[in-house]
């Protein structure tokens, strides 16, 4: 049975929705990691870049732009171990055309700009962002002025923060302290996990419903007055 075939078949058997995973970094590495530790839990990955930065070594590239691509109804693939990538700089989430492609996977995951945060969303789907939070201040005023913007735009999307432990307490306790806190009880801190990509997996994929999280209030950063919280 082929990979496309076999997720879609899991996800009627189980009625459940494909992911769409929005993974914000300084590096492509995030994304690859992510699809990665997803497909060792089984699960299907179409990995999108669309940054042009994660498959510059393909050996051939189609002569069509995505939207032409999905004009003409056949997306320019490449086999990766997880699933496919696709080359599309520039392609939006709830692009209608994506729809057909997304029922093929268990998990579309995004390659995005962290200066660009995207609130739009593959319609039927289950959508995650995952931050790569670094320990300087910089990083974490950008990670928690993202979140604060997807929490308005997107109130119903779960967010995983990866990277320096310490930085990932403090934006999620700015969040808890700042946000909604029906959205500060979805942002999940894994940081502190022996493999945070791996813990942050089974969350995603659903194989763990507890809640987990870990954050300090007592370092709260104060960003209401950078951010207008």
């Amino acid at each position: 049975m082929l990979p496309d075939q076999a997720a879609g078949l899991r996800r009627q058997a189980h009625a459940r929705r494909a992911i769409h995973i929005q993974c914000y970094a300084a590096s492509p590495d995030l994304a690859r990691d992510v699809s990665g530790a997803l497909y060792r839990l089984g699960r299907t990955t179409l990995l999108i870049d669309t940054q042009n930065r994660l498959f510059s070594d393909a050996p051939t590239r189609s002569l069509f732009n995505w939207q032409q691509q999905c004009a003409r109804g056949s997306l320019h693939l490449l086999p990766q171990v997880f699933g496919d990538g696709w080359i599309a700089p520039g392609v939006v989430a709830d692009e209608p055309a994506l729809q057909q492609v997304a029922s093929r996977y268990d998990q579309i995951v995004f390659d995005l700009d962290p200066a660009r945060p995207d609130a739009r969303i593959m319609p039927g789907t289950r959508c995650w962002s995952v931050l790569r939070v670094q320990g300087d201040a910089a990083s974490i005023q950008r990670a928690y002025a993202l979140l604060k913007t997807l929490s308005h735009k997107r109130p119903d999307l779960s967010a995983g923060l990866l990277g320096d432990a310490a930085a990932c307490d403090r934006v999620r306790a700015a969040c808890v302290q700042f946000l909604d806190p029906a959205f500060a009880a979805r942002v999940y801190n894994t940081a502190q996990e022996v493999d945070a990509i791996a813990a942050l997996a089974v969350r995603m994929a659903g194989a763990e419903t507890g809640p987990d999280v870990r954050y300090k209030l007592g370092n709260t950063v104060n960003m209401a007055s950078k951010h207008g919280g």
